[in-house]
């Protein structure tokens, strides 16, 4: 019996530990900036890198970690901001969407086990969540402050530009885990197909 508790705390540490490295990854990889016609980060690449490495549940901790982290006022967020107000601005839907990517990465993964289809669909879903919430919540915001906005407008200034980017990144996120998961003592088997 002692030796059973010793096992779960030994694994509920990990996981914590597992959990803040996801975090910690994501604020990393947000502040890093590539500069194209739109300049993006490599945020998208840790929350897929991170759900797909750690699992739907730690992976899924890390992001609602990262996003109180940058609500509290740590500088976790692009261009080392942070507050309610980055939340609340319009492309906080879009930082608030990857909760729904790790959820719809959660969910299929406990329904549909962990194969490399699953993961990937996942992911696409998951993406397309957070792009149609933070595209509402862009509107939202806009229209509020500026007066209405055409849905393609909005489609043109914050999703169009990036899928091609985000896709990139989740199949550099997809390759990178598999090949690391290995290595680490995630808990987790390394899926094929």
């Amino acid at each position: 019996m002692e030796q059973m508790n010793r096992t779960k705390s030994l694994s509920r540490t990990l996981d914590l530990a597992y959990i803040a490295v996801g975090a910690a990854l994501i604020a990393v990889c947000s502040w890093i900036s590539i500069p194209m016609t739109v300049p993006f980060t490599l945020q998208t690449f840790a929350v897929f890198f991170m759900l797909t490495l750690l699992g739907g549940k730690r992976g899924t901790a890390s992001i609602v970690v990262y996003i109180l982290l940058g609500a509290a006022g740590v500088p976790v967020f692009a261009q080392f901001s942070s507050g309610l107000g980055v939340l609340t601005g319009s492309t906080g839907g879009y930082i608030i969407g990857f909760l729904f990517t790790g959820l719809i990465y959660w969910a299929a993964e406990r329904f549909l086990g962990d194969k490399l289809w699953v993961r990937i669909a996942a992911l696409v879903l998951g993406l397309a969540a957070c792009y149609a919430f933070g595209t509402g919540w862009f509107i939202k915001v806009y229209t509020d402050a500026n007066g209405a906005v055409a849905l393609n407008t909005v489609l043109g200034w914050c999703v169009y530009p990036f899928i091609i980017p985000d896709v990139v990144k989740m199949g550099l996120a997809v390759t990178v885990a598999s090949r690391v998961a290995p290595f680490l003592n995630t808990g987790r088997k390394t899926a094929s197909a």
